[in-house]
């Protein structure tokens, strides 16, 4: 009776086993060098959808806008340019109503930006103790930053009313007269202000609040050790800790009271882009809607867009040298 299997010879047998461990070799190189691929290009595919939008959304329309902002272009007639080089520029410099609009931006920036940050550094120092429905709290705050600009806009203008508005009711309500919010100079910004610190300071808050949760306990117990109050605590231990926030929180709010636009434009009701009767709350971001979409000047109106991102860059460039001294010290 025969065999049918067939039984290798030892030659043969190790002339497979060699191949084999040829093919696995290969096999561990070719993962390795997958690994390698993978550990290098990997985070780079990740982000690249980021900066495909950027590309698309964020630096094609910033060097277009700088290229229009070197011609005359109308809106009516946009491929249509002619080049004047810096003119448009040049003319910001003379127009009255370029500065006008960049004093009223700082003047605004300054009343909604230093109460908005104090008030919400005293709003995070209260939601960081234990309190009953913290959280309940924490989303309270948070609440005007959801809301939409049209609706919070619309409603702070039925209560600055001249007329029937609940903030001149409360003031005839103490022996004060009646004020015309949207016609007076200061009192239209200052109202507009109001809405700036009502939107974003639970937002702000929710940020200090964040960082005072990072604040060693250990030093609050030192402090009280020492025989500290809790007012003492917080302009000894608190603040300090949180001076790289609030730095932060500065630059960040000053950049979005730069680029202020909804607020004074909604507060105007029906008057458009001028920003009152005597542009006394005309920002700069209404004077751009102004020049490139009432008066369809596009050159011009990107020169305004290149001069207030110019003012961000000084400001963060300010911000940043700031920052440097007083990490120096």
């Amino acid at each position: 009776m025969t065999d049918d299997t067939a039984v290798l010879s030892p030659s043969a047998a190790g002339s497979k086993q060699p191949a084999a461990e040829g093919g696995s070799r290969r096999g561990q190189v070719w993962r390795s060098r997958r690994y390698r691929w993978d550990l290098r290009w990997s985070p780079y595919a990740f982000v690249a959808p980021f900066f495909l939008f950027f590309a698309a959304f964020g630096l094609f329309p910033l060097l277009y806008t700088g290229w229009a902002a070197l011609h005359q272009v109308e809106l009516t007639d946009p491929d249509s340019m002619t080049w004047v080089g810096l003119k448009n520029f040049t003319r910001l410099w003379q127009d009255e109503f370029f500065w006008n609009a960049l004093r009223n931006t700082v003047t605004i920036g300054l009343l909604s930006t230093v109460p908005q940050l104090a008030i919400a550094l005293g709003l995070a120092h209260l939601l960081n103790y234990r309190l009953r429905g913290s959280t309940f709290f924490r989303v309270a705050v948070l609440t005007p930053y959801a809301t939409s600009v049209a609706a919070a806009t619309l409603v702070f203008v039925l209560l600055f009313g001249r007329d029937y508005g609940m903030i001149n009711w409360a003031l005839s309500a103490v022996g004060f007269g009646a004020v015309d919010w949207q016609n007076g100079t200061f009192a239209s910004q200052l109202a507009i202000s109001t809405i700036v610190v009502w939107r974003w300071t639970g937002y702000n808050a929710l940020i200090y609040l964040a960082a005072m949760q990072a604040v060693p306990g250990e030093l609050y117990e030192s402090a009280a050790l020492d025989g500290a109050s809790r007012l003492q605590q917080f302009l000894h231990v608190t603040v300090p800790s949180l001076r790289p926030t609030i730095f932060f929180t500065c630059v960040v709010s000053t950049i979005g009271a730069t680029q202020l636009f909804g607020e004074p434009l909604l507060f105007n009701g029906g008057s458009g882009a001028t920003g009152g009767s005597d542009h006394q709350f005309q920002t700069l971001g209404l004077y751009l809607y102004e020049q490139g979409w009432v008066n369809l000047h596009l050159g011009r109106a990107s020169a305004i867009a290149w001069a207030m991102f110019l003012i961000l860059l000084l400001i963060a460039g300010a911000a940043r040298l700031l920052r440097g001294r007083e990490d120096s010290l």
